[in-house]
């Protein structure tokens, strides 16, 4: 079969233009992260009160999401792979904007089900990491982990900045009318960086990094080659054994921030803390989770990846730990430093997963690889939410249910460190 690839005309920039590519995946991760997640805690109680929903019934939104971008990444992945990321993300800007505005009306919980839970969702998958992270992997090889740590640092700047503006603007503006202004914030950013996403290097008369024809000449492509070479199709990376253990390794690792992400703010608020205190705590986390990036990319770059993952994953759940015992305690400058260890966990997250997928199986197919994934993955962890908001609706506490995922947290850092590399047994025709 053959595979179809868009052949352009070369890129005329004074720099490589992958670097533009990442300057644009930092927004699109800040935006989509920071709508999808970094928003919803603060509404959380606000829009529960005003309209009579259990914290379950709100919560049930991120789990029907989970499902959504489970559903869509196994199109998204392919797509981006074959045509490139520009023509899906400024579609997904204008889903994500327009269902952004019109949660400023919403009266019922089908609504919010429906536009939360749907078609926002929608918008954040096509604008979102995966097509990002996609685009970066066959733009960077050498340089990947610090590509895609640098482009993630988007996801942490959301929760310095996104949290306390949302929690803001509700409690200047009320909810219905914070809605708006983050639909406007949403439309002003993605639409430019849309324009800005192109699929391939080799595309335009480029390689991978930026080397030039000298350079390449000169063995400096070998990485990015032999990676090609390798390379997994999706049919073949589904029938390996290693393809569902990092399946489970990681959708046991990402419970966690969709988790905290959604209960921070009612977390802290339900123990006696300001709405503002607890905004903070998602500030103090997100700061290491920033800082942390590049240095977990520079690592990857120059060491095994699986045991940096582990221990990532590892750190991620002992500090979770960690908060369920200082907020029992309510000891809030305990809560902060165990706040600030789980940013350095959450900093090497989305770098790890990347990078080990690629390693494993290739960048020739990665995106249809990557979305033949994410089902299993996402669905994997999509009653979390909505279960720990049963949880609390039952036990009217949270303690139980984040010890919980802290411990399946620590568990994927064994899982990740055990999952053995895929072994080839025939070469790759096609992308199917």
């Amino acid at each position: 079969m053959c595979e179809f690839v868009i052949k352009e005309l070369p890129l005329k920039t004074p720099i490589y233009y992958g670097y533009w590519l990442l300057g644009a995946a930092f927004i699109a991760q800040f935006v989509a992260l920071g709508m999808y997640s970094y928003v919803l805690g603060p509404f959380m109680m606000p829009m529960s009160e005003e309209l009579n929903w259990s914290r379950g019934d709100f919560a049930l939104s991120r789990s029907i999401g989970q499902v959504i971008t489970a559903v869509t990444g196994i199109y998204i992945g392919a797509y981006v792979d074959r045509i490139g990321g520009k023509a899906i993300m400024l579609m997904g800007t204008l889903v994500l904007s327009t269902s952004l505005a019109l949660h400023s009306l919403i009266e019922s919980l089908w609504a919010w089900w429906l536009l939360n839970g749907v078609a926002l969702t929608c918008g954040c998958a096509m604008v979102g990491n995966l097509v990002v992270n996609v685009t970066l992997s066959k733009w960077f090889v050498v340089n990947r982990g610090k590509a895609i740590a640098i482009a993630a640092m988007g996801v942490s700047l959301g929760g310095i900045l996104i949290t306390p503006f949302a929690t803001w603007l509700i409690d200047s503006l009320g909810w219905r009318e914070a809605w708006l202004w983050l639909a406007v914030l949403t439309a002003s950013l993605l639409f430019p960086i849309a324009m800005v996403m192109r699929r391939a290097p080799e595309d335009y008369g480029l390689k991978p990094d930026g080397y030039s024809e000298a350079e390449i000449l000169a063995g400096a492509g070998e990485k990015a080659e032999a990676e090609d070479l390798a390379s997994f199709t999706r049919s073949q990376a589904i029938r390996t054994f290693s393809f569902y253990a990092l399946i489970i390794a990681f959708g046991f690792f990402s419970i966690n921030i969709v988790v905290v992400l959604l209960y921070t703010l009612p977390y802290l608020a339900d123990a006696g803390f300001s709405r503002a205190e607890a905004a903070l705590a998602m500030v103090i986390a997100s700061i290491p989770a920033l800082i942390s990036k590049p240095i977990w990319g520079y690592l990857i770059d120059r060491s095994p990846v699986k045991p940096l993952a582990a221990v990532s994953a590892v750190i991620t759940g002992i500090a979770l730990l960690l908060i369920v015992y200082a907020i029992w305690q309510r000891h809030l400058y305990w809560i902060y430093a165990a706040y600030i260890l789980l940013g350095l966990g959450w900093g090497g997250m989305i770098p790890m997963q990347e990078v080990i997928w690629t390693s494993f199986f290739g960048r020739r197919y990665i995106g249809a690889i990557r979305g033949a994934a994410m089902p299993f993955a996402l669905i994997l962890g999509a009653l979390a939410p909505w279960l720990v908001g049963v949880y609390y609706d039952i036990y009217l506490q949270y303690h139980g249910a984040l010890l919980l995922v802290a411990t399946l947290n620590i568990f994927s850092g064994f899982l990740i460190f055990l999952a053995p590399p895929p072994k080839k047994t025939h070469s790759a025709a096609s992308p199917s």
